[in-house]
């Protein structure tokens, strides 16, 4: 299978689809990989060590979709790559559909097979995909929250430690899944006092016996959400539902009552956010205030650490992509149920359900109708 490993073009996104190491399995497993000149600058990653590993490199974006079986990105198409990506080409990368309605159409449109990361799903409920990148974003969140706390940058003017004599800032962080235990569990080494709430009492069982002294868990619920949020000097939305919008816990209502100067990470953004107010933001023009809180809700956070990101993500994905390049679609759907998972347009329908039920599409088809 031809292979196409184009630069990622999203504002500030330095990742990159695939490292040396996986050109070189993806070479030795007969496949032709081709990746765009300086693909992986952001990462660290040079052309030399692209070309030592077997890789072909392309000068252009267009060259390489017009060639490419299977293109293996970050992130999902921007407009400008709509009109490259061809029928029956698949596209392996994070799509978050259900956050966009005139990417899905697209995709619709280009008669492409598109396989999101973000859904592929293991028979215990993982998502291996998703995994790193949450690691990842969860552990921004409270990296840029306190960096935005900071008085020139909008915020309260709060150190989240504190110091002897003062005490620390308060984290409100939404969701105890990847992203908010690693949120609080950063928050928290910082000896910031952090509330960490979830839905799941099973969960908030777990989380008790594994979290520093300096967190508290707290059942997820609107009461609970608005006795807390007052006190909050960084609230860190952390929450999703497979596939689907994430639910929105803070609502426009609740940010008069926040003090002026907090800050929200909405780390759910990429799944069209948990908070009211929230927008998609980027990381040249990262955050806005509504009613004096500072929101933070960058799409592509993990792509300010390149490196870091992209060798996480590189050590979950090329598992996947040696398969999909070594059975074919729909041979490796017929022989993997987690891939399967992943699959959400193939030719003009909607194969993912909750995608579906995001824009109150009624032409979700089943995936099994294409094996």
């Amino acid at each position: 299978m031809i292979i196409g490993v184009p630069t990622e073009v999203k504002n500030n996104e330095y990742r990159v689809g695939m490292i040396p190491s996986g050109v070189r399995q993806c070479v030795k497993a007969g496949h032709k990989v081709l990746v765009q000149s300086h693909a992986g600058d952001g990462s660290g990653i040079t052309n030399d060590d692209y070309l030592a590993t077997g890789a072909t490199l392309i000068d252009t974006a267009e060259e390489i979709w017009a060639q490419a079986e299977m293109i293996v990105k970050v992130k999902e198409p921007v407009p400008e790559e709509y009109p490259l990506v061809r029928k029956g080409q698949i596209l392996f990368t994070y799509f978050h559909f259900a956050s966009s309605l005139p990417l899905t159409e697209a995709m619709l449109a280009s008669g492409s097979t598109c396989i999101a990361y973000e859904t592929i799903e293991t028979a215990d409920h993982r998502l291996p995909l998703l995994t790193p990148m949450s690691e990842v974003a969860g552990r921004m969140s409270i990296q840029e929250g306190a960096k935005f706390l900071e008085k020139p940058m909008l915020g309260r003017g709060v150190l989240l430690s504190g110091v002897p004599g003062v005490e620390p800032g308060k984290v409100l962080v939404l969701g105890g899944g990847v992203v908010g235990a690693n949120a609080a569990r950063l928050a928290a080494g910082m000896g910031a006092r952090v509330i960490l709430m979830d839905v799941s009492l099973d969960r908030l069982r777990y989380l008790a016996d594994v979290m520093p002294a300096n967190v508290f868990t707290v059942m997820s619920n609107e009461d609970n959400i608005r006795d807390h949020i007052v006190f909050a000097d960084l609230v860190v939305g952390a929450v999703l539902v497979t596939g689907a919008r994430a639910p929105h816990l803070v609502t426009r209502d609740m940010l008069p009552t926040m003090k002026t100067g907090a800050v929200i990470v909405d780390v759910a953004i990429d799944q069209g956010g948990c908070v009211e107010t929230s927008r998609p933001t980027t990381h040249a023009d990262p955050v806005f205030v509504v009613d004096g809180v500072v929101h933070y809700c960058v799409t592509n956070m993990p792509g300010a650490v390149g490196r870091s990101s992209t060798y996480a993500l590189t050590n979950v994905t090329m598992p996947y992509v040696l398969k999909i390049a070594g059975l074919g679609f729909p041979e490796c759907m017929r022989n993997d149920q987690t891939l399967k998972c992943g699959v959400n347009i193939v030719d003009g329908e909607i194969t993912f359900q909750r995608v579906a039920e995001a824009f109150g599409m009624t032409n979700f088809v089943p995936a099994e109708k294409f094996l």
